[in-house]
């Protein structure tokens, strides 16, 4: 893509976790250069036997081969989050056509929350706290202040800190989309 050809941005996906408890949330912007171009995406969804949670950030035609491939893998390896991270996180460094893929995946069960990048790096992040996209730092921030300094369920977690997000970030809204486990 040239440097004169508007990019899609925008996306704040976090995941909060207390124990067994995640909840996982995303808002629904979705910008081409400095237009909103859609409101209303649903960049969170459940996955295998709906034991899984899934959220993108980048591009949207990049995260849906993505989300394919990782189907793919769960239903490979029976729902077994981290070897089917690490399987496409291998897949994703070595295939060619994947490689160029521009996207960032954020999983979680109700044991692990991982990050999954195009560079072949599967991450847990501390604190059962875990943020992609743009508005993802100011989510992250919220949430671990709301995390700490509270008794919140870990939806409510993931809604206030979006709402915080979406105050700050110019390309996150408020039109929010929240599973839990």
């Amino acid at each position: 893509m040239n440097e004169s050809t508007p990019q899609f941005h925008g996306t704040t996906i976090l995941s909060v976790r207390r124990g067994e408890r995640v909840a996982m949330g995303g808002d629904g912007q979705v910008t081409l250069g400095h237009v909103i171009v859609k409101a209303s995406a649903r960049k969170v969804r459940r996955l295998y036997q709906d034991r899984i949670l899934a959220g993108f950030a980048g591009a949207t035609a990049d995260a849906f081969t993505l989300f394919e491939r990782f189907e793919a893998k769960l239903e490979k390896h029976q729902g077994n989050l981290l070897r089917s991270a690490v399987e496409l996180a291998k897949d994703w460094r070595t295939d060619r056509m994947l490689r160029r893929l521009e996207a960032m995946l954020a999983i979680a069960d109700r044991k692990s929350s991982l990050i999954i990048t195009g560079t072949g790096d599967v991450l847990e992040p501390e604190h059962g706290l875990l943020a992609i996209g743009s508005g993802g730092g100011y989510a992250q921030a919220a949430a671990m202040a709301l995390l700490n300094d509270s008794q919140l369920e870990p939806a409510e977690i993931v809604k206030r800190a979006l709402s915080i997000a979406g105050e700050i970030c110019i390309y996150t809204n408020q039109n929010h989309v929240v599973e839990t486990l």
